[in-house]
């Protein structure tokens, strides 16, 4: 068995154990995703070296562990770096348009890239700073993987949220003291621990929403 026959038969039973029903091209297109993570890192260094041999889990499913938990419609994602979770959500959820925002240069031009090579109809990719973003829009999920603290992260977002928004932070261990520090104006929805297909680390989700989100 090949190296990329093992990879495939590992993602296609990671997306089963995440409960996700993800057709055949898809799962070529997260594969191609990986692929070209692998190259571009090499040279712009888009994730650290000892991270290129666990993308599949510490990056991929980790990324699409959330899915089931996103609303229909829109989402934007903060700090998205090289993507992440952004490109894999866009890949499985191609009735989602997925904006995509970081403030490295090299980031949004892999995020291109990788957009304009795999025909992803579906991404809008921006560079710049969540806080300088001057686009109107309201989104329907809004999410980060490794942007800020709980506090930066709602305040940044509330120009691009309403009451329906939901929040969606993805934490490594169980982030007591940055739900102690929430602001009063931000409701917490609930944390759920998440359970990655071959990931050995804590993993949750924090998911939120802002009940009057311009006013405190």
């Amino acid at each position: 068995m090949s190296s990329n026959q093992s990879e495939r038969i590992k993602l296609e039973s990671g997306l089963d154990r995440l409960g996700l029903e993800v057709p055949s091209a898809a799962i070529d297109d997260l594969l191609a995703y990986m692929a070209l993570l692998k190259e571009w890192s090499g040279t712009y260094n888009l994730i650290a070296p000892r991270e290129r041999d666990f993308l599949l889990a510490r990056h991929v499913l980790d990324s699409l562990s959330i899915a089931p938990w996103l609303q229909p419609g829109s989402l934007l994602d903060v700090g998205s770096g090289a993507g992440l979770p952004g490109l894999p959500l866009a890949i499985v959820r191609p009735d989602m348009q997925v904006t995509m925002i970081d403030s490295a240069g090299k980031k949004i031009r892999f995020i291109r890239h990788v957009g304009r090579t795999l025909k992803l109809a579906n991404i809008r990719p921006l560079h710049g700073r969540i806080e300088e973003m001057t686009e109107d829009g309201i989104f329907a999920n809004i999410t980060s993987r490794a942007f800020a603290s709980l506090q930066a992260f709602v305040g940044a977002v509330r120009p691009f949220a309403d009451e329906t928004t939901r929040l969606l932070a993805m934490k490594g261990a169980y982030p007591e003291k940055e739900l102690a520090d929430l602001p009063a104006w931000t409701h917490l929805e609930a944390v759920e621990k998440l359970t990655v297909p071959y990931l050995h680390a804590e993993r949750h989700l924090v998911m939120m929403s802002l009940p009057n989100p311009l006013n405190e």
